[in-house]
């Protein structure tokens, strides 16, 4: 094996390594987010998140990427261990309640989003949530 060859090798190897590394995972999984490819995103999300148990930008794509692809459980789970990570979360409480209000759980939508405003009133973008559901 030359010289080249062996350099050649070790870069494909030091990229395959950076791939299955948690933080790989999270950027390839953001970028599939960043595509509209939620279910895919969530594969490696939820790979990431078993590497990096309770890193809350992880668990955050990952409620994300359920809720996207239409699995409101799923999301409302991961965006309920977002909060344990991070109660005054604002963005995990909007989610939380978006997911709950998918399943038909209003009452308790209505308090997480009660309180993604009263954590970050200056989002329109809760308030309106906040609104249409009444």
């Amino acid at each position: 094996m030359t010289a080249e060859e062996h350099d050649e090798i070790e870069l494909r190897l030091s990229e395959l390594a950076e791939r299955e590394t948690a933080y790989g995972l999270f950027q390839r999984g953001r970028a599939l987010l960043r595509r509209r490819h939620n279910a895919q995103a969530a594969v490696l999300l939820e790979r990431a998140a078993k590497l990096e148990p309770g890193k809350g930008s992880i668990v955050e794509a990952l409620a994300r990427a359920y809720y996207n692809s239409g699995q409101h459980e799923r999301a409302a789970e991961s965006f309920r261990e977002l909060l344990t990570i991070d109660p005054s979360a604002a963005y995990g409480h909007f989610g939380l309640g978006q997911a709950l209000k998918q399943l038909g759980r209003r009452a308790e939508a209505r308090t997480h989003l009660r309180l993604a405003v009263a954590l970050a009133p200056e989002s329109s973008l809760y308030r309106d949530a906040l609104n249409r559901l009444g």
